[in-house]
């Protein structure tokens, strides 16, 4: 979306014809001060991403005391159709953008409600399945940059976002065709049976939960960037020639979907032969070890500008080791953080602190998103190296939190 709207989306004779966009803009500057189109760019996807991530707060209250969670789950998935469909006009870019928000907030939580109710509790295949679900995920997410991004080369971005628009369609179809062999719904609370209090132990796992928000924002702020300047910064630096022809630049998206995939599998391998000898990481610990590695990877591309300088560009093999990295620090840092969500909270509100477990992302990504407005102030290497101590931090201070916030969830 970033490379759509630089590119193409709010210059001059296409920004003028987005509906709503002249008041839309004054508000975001109102609070930011003026802004370049990268800037506006980047802030705009910093919100997008954000907001995706804060309104399955909601969707996870719909899904869990009203509607239930297969049905909220297909509303969510007409909505974010719909967004896509409205996402081929330049006219309707702000409400595509409010319809895949709200999609979005419908459909994340209660699809990682319904996974975990696959499990009974204390089951530790739980982690296990959560990967899986992920693998899958990113399995979809491989494809998707791919044929996006061939048919907006081939035509343009419009007939790309259609593209999604009628894939969409077909996942809803077949969601609502499997519908009946899913997990039941848990009882939803009515007005003649109000919800029953939590206990004091819950209401403790709560408040460590809603504690750990801000600290996961950390890692947020620098994998948000990957979707956001990460790609501009593909398109000025990185030689995407093979052989005479030019890589679109989505296509590294789709690498970064097809790396957990590939990576998955050992991590797991890695985390049964720990537990076989009693040295398993905890969440805390794999969730630190996830930011560490992360870390390293914005460090590498910080080192791409001191080995080839900000005028060379840097080979695509760079950019792919940099996915690889990046990716085995999401491996133990994602599913991690949501299957611990998933465990610790109360099954009373198991779907709405998953919700609270997205509020991270929306966090981190609202401030990467400031942060990308600084793109075109800083040299390449000290806009990565910043990322880098950001996540870094993160990594520090899970480390440091990992007993105590062990023993504290335990009791």
């Amino acid at each position: 979306m970033v490379l759509y709207m630089v590119d193409e989306l709010l210059l001059s004779g296409h920004v003028e014809n987005i509906a709503g966009f002249a008041p839309f803009r004054a508000g975001v500057e109102s609070i930011t001060g003026p802004l370049s189109t990268q800037a506006l760019a980047a802030q705009i996807f910093g919100l997008f991403a954000g907001l995706a991530r804060f309104t399955p707060v909601f969707g996870g209250l719909i899904g869990d005391r009203w509607l239930g969670r297969k049905y909220t789950i297909a509303i969510g998935a007409l909505l974010m159709t719909a967004g896509n469909f409205a996402m081929a006009t330049e006219r309707l870019f702000l409400l595509a953008v409010l319809l895949m928000i709200l999609g979005a907030g419908c459909m994340a939580v209660n699809l990682q409600s319904q996974v975990g109710g696959l499990y009974m509790q204390g089951d530790r295949r739980r982690d296990d399945g959560f990967q899986i679900y992920y693998l899958l995920l990113n399995l979809g997410a491989f494809f998707a940059p791919i044929l996006s991004g061939w048919i907006g080369q081939q035509w343009n971005w419009h007939a790309a976002f259609a593209s999604a628009g009628f894939a969409m369609l077909i996942g809803l179809v077949i969601y609502v065709l499997g519908m009946r062999d899913m997990p039941a719904d848990p009882p939803r609370r009515t007005q003649a049976a109000p919800a029953a209090k939590l206990t004091a132990a819950e209401r403790r796992s709560v408040l460590i939960l809603l504690a750990l928000v801000p600290l996961m924002a950390l890692f947020w702020v620098a994998q948000s960037q990957v979707w956001n300047v990460y790609n501009l910064w593909v398109r000025d630096h990185v030689n995407l020639s093979i052989y005479g022809w030019s890589m679109p630049v989505p296509w590294l998206q789709a690498l970064d979907a097809l790396a957990p995939a590939i990576l998955v599998p050992p991590v797991l391998a890695l985390w049964r032969w720990q537990a076989a000898r009693g040295a398993e990481p905890s969440d805390i610990g794999k969730m630190a070890i996830g930011c560490a590695i992360f870390g390293v990877g914005t460090l590498w591309l910080a080192a791409a500008s001191w080995v080839f300088g900000d005028v060379a560009r840097v080979p695509l093999l760079w950019a792919v080791a940099f996915h690889f990295l990046s990716n085995a620090g999401w491996v133990f840092f994602v599913p991690i953080a949501v299957a611990l969500f998933a465990r610790a909270a109360p099954a009373k509100v198991n779907a709405m602190m998953l919700g609270i477990n997205s509020m991270s992302v929306f966090v981190g990504s609202t401030i990467s998103g400031r942060i990308g407005g600084f793109y075109e102030t800083m040299t390449p290497a000290n806009f990565w190296l910043l990322h880098t101590a950001i996540i870094g931090a993160g990594a520090v201070i899970f480390a440091l939190l990992d007993r105590p916030l062990r023993r504290a969830l335990a009791r």
